[in-house]
């Protein structure tokens, strides 16, 4: 319990971060130097504006300067990060009491470093229906790198090397078809990219699951948004949050769903 709480915590704070870069890469301002502020009246924010959570429930989600409202966006995005930081932590195994491989601490912090990547894709592009390149471009880097090191570790074999690439490969195309022929309204080609760096996240066959799943309950909250009246046959629906969802689905979930699949004996 004590290091989940721990994991936890460092999630709140790297949540805290990717809001942080979230708004900045929109702002196009630099979120390494420049000192955290308000984005509405510019002062200057000091520690205990910045804790996690614990300075939006303590500041009644206002700002302590102007007054002006604090979006919902911040306590979410750290919650659902430090959560999904758990998720990862307790997927892979991991236990205090007991001895881990050099490998299997650098694969946590790979699996942490690419689903923060994923959440500052998932708010950008729910908010701006957008997809920074430069978010999916340094997944796909790091993601390739995280390929060869393994392959080099003897952790995975060539052929679940190869396995990455071509699910990375085929999704990709996949989505540049719906994309090309759509004329980009079906799709947009930030989601081409995303989907590149998402195959070689999770590979063969974990990349069909990720991608049944975002198509599934995309088109069902799709219709259930049209049905409601707020959204129209032409309107705009962002696709990445979907995948991005997938993937974790997928991570977390893919074994025992492929598994499920075949025990209706489909063939």
């Amino acid at each position: 319990m004590i290091d989940f709480i721990f994991v936890f915590t460092i999630g709140l704070f790297i949540g805290s971060f990717i809001n942080c870069v979230s708004c900045r890469i929109f702002l196009e301002e630099d979120f390494v130097l420049k000192n955290s502020h308000c984005p509405n009246c510019n002062h200057k924010l000091s520690a205990m504006d910045l804790v996690p959570v614990f300075s939006f429930l303590l500041l009644k989600g206002k700002c302590r300067y102007c007054k002006e409202k604090i979006s919902w966006q911040y306590p979410l995005a750290e919650i659902a990060t430090g959560l999904i930081f758990v998720l990862i932590y307790s997927h892979l195994g991991f236990n205090l009491l007991e001895y881990f491989s050099g490998y299997q601490v650098w694969n946590l912090i790979y699996l942490w470093i690419a689903f923060s990547l994923l959440i500052i894709a998932f708010i950008y592009d729910a908010k701006h229906y957008i997809i920074p390149d430069k978010v999916t471009f340094l997944g796909i880097v790091i993601s390739s790198v995280w390929i060869i090191f393994s392959l080099y570790n003897n952790s995975i074999t060539p052929e679940m090397g190869v396995g990455y690439v071509y699910s990375a490969f085929f999704s990709s195309l996949f989505f540049f078809s719906i994309w090309l022929f759509s004329r980009g309204r079906a799709m947009g080609f930030g989601d081409v990219k995303l989907v590149f760096f998402l195959g070689l996240l999770l590979g063969y066959p974990n990349m069909l699951v990720a991608l049944f799943f975002a198509f599934t309950v995309g088109a069902g909250i799709g219709l259930i948004m049209i049905s409601s009246g707020g959204k129209k046959m032409k309107s705009q629906v962002p696709f990445g949050p979907f995948l991005i969802a997938g993937a974790l689905f997928a991570l977390m979930c893919g074994s025992q769903a492929i598994d499920w699949y075949w025990s209706l004996g489909v063939r």
